[in-house]
């Protein structure tokens, strides 16, 4: 029996339980919670148990096991709040983070972003407060704020993010463009969007962002290269680095504006949805948004 017919079955047997599942690798399944959360395992002794049996066999051997690990989380989902959800525990252990996510991967079930610690980023971006586990990522519920301001737990999960989580920043010329890759295997780097200013020159016009995987923000200083193709190589790399990785969040791209936002203010950065097509061959250039024609006449002013 092959790997590939293995792998199909247990997919299926996850999906027919509510939880959808992929490979992120030759033995190792992500497996994506109700409330937004995943989890990731090696199941490589699954995997070879379930090379031995007969085909016919195969379908309820997934059954059961994608059925024992629901029941798993459905318990454990019963048992809470318990001290391990108590939000001054998770408070005082620093264990509670900031991960993005569109709001399409949130609309569904319907009230399921209601039931969650969420606030708007952007058009298009939500931000939510999660439970960083040591083997997964749960989504904390309205529930157990325990009466604490929503600031206030925003404010520490960002903080843990920032402060206790590892990050890189490389940058990389992408069609003559500089672009700037703040980045690390963890999934809460979106949340450097937060300190951009911290990543910056002088930054007048401010920058163009992007989310297109929980691991990466991507980030060009306005500056002197032309706003146009600035945003056509934007575009073009976080269409790509989306549709290509796992778990992708948007594929649009924003207008930072600098401005009076810090993390201690407990808002959130001005972010505006900017798109541009440019046909070459026709020589056309033609503004998505308001925001970006607003942008190119700026930049446009600035290089007369």
């Amino acid at each position: 029996m092959t790997q590939d017919a293995i792998g199909a079955a247990l997919i299926e047997a996850f999906a027919a339980e509510g939880f959808p599942a992929e490979f992120v690798a030759p033995t190792t399944l992500s497996v994506s919670f109700p409330d937004g959360g995943d989890f990731t395992a090696d199941i490589g002794n699954v995997l070879a148990e379930a090379g031995g049996l007969p085909h016919d066999e195969l379908p309820a051997y997934a059954a059961d096991f994608a059925g024992g690990f629901a029941r798993g989380f459905r318990r454990k989902m019963a048992q809470a709040p318990d001290t391990s959800a108590d939000i001054q525990h998770l408070l005082d252990s620093e264990a509670l983070r900031i991960r993005i996510y569109s709001e399409a991967a949130l609309a569904d079930p319907p009230g399921l972003r209601d039931s969650l610690v969420t606030r708007p980023l952007a058009p298009g971006l939500v931000e939510t407060v999660v439970i960083d586990l040591p083997d997964s990522i749960m989504s904390l519920g309205r529930e157990r704020l325990g009466g604490r301001a929503e600031s206030q737990v925003f404010g520490a999960a960002l903080h843990a993010s920032l402060h206790r989580e590892p990050h890189y920043t490389k940058v990389e010329e992408v069609m003559g463009v500089p672009i700037m890759f703040i980045g690390e295997t963890q999934r809460y780097i979106g949340c450097h969007v937060h300190v951009l200013s911290r990543h910056l020159g002088p930054a007048r016009h401010g920058a163009l962002v992007s989310f297109p995987l929980p691991e990466y923000l991507l980030v060009h200083e306005i500056g002197d290269v032309h706003v146009i193709a600035a945003m056509e190589s934007m575009q073009a790399v976080t269409r790509t680095l989306n549709e290509q990785g796992d778990k992708g969040i948007s594929s649009q791209v924003y207008w930072w504006r600098p401005g009076r936002h810090e993390p201690d203010d407990g808002g959130v950065p001005e972010l505006r949805p900017v798109e541009v097509e440019v046909d070459h061959q026709e020589k056309s250039i033609t503004p998505r948004t308001a925001e970006t024609r607003e942008l190119i006449d700026l930049w446009m002013r600035d290089h007369a």
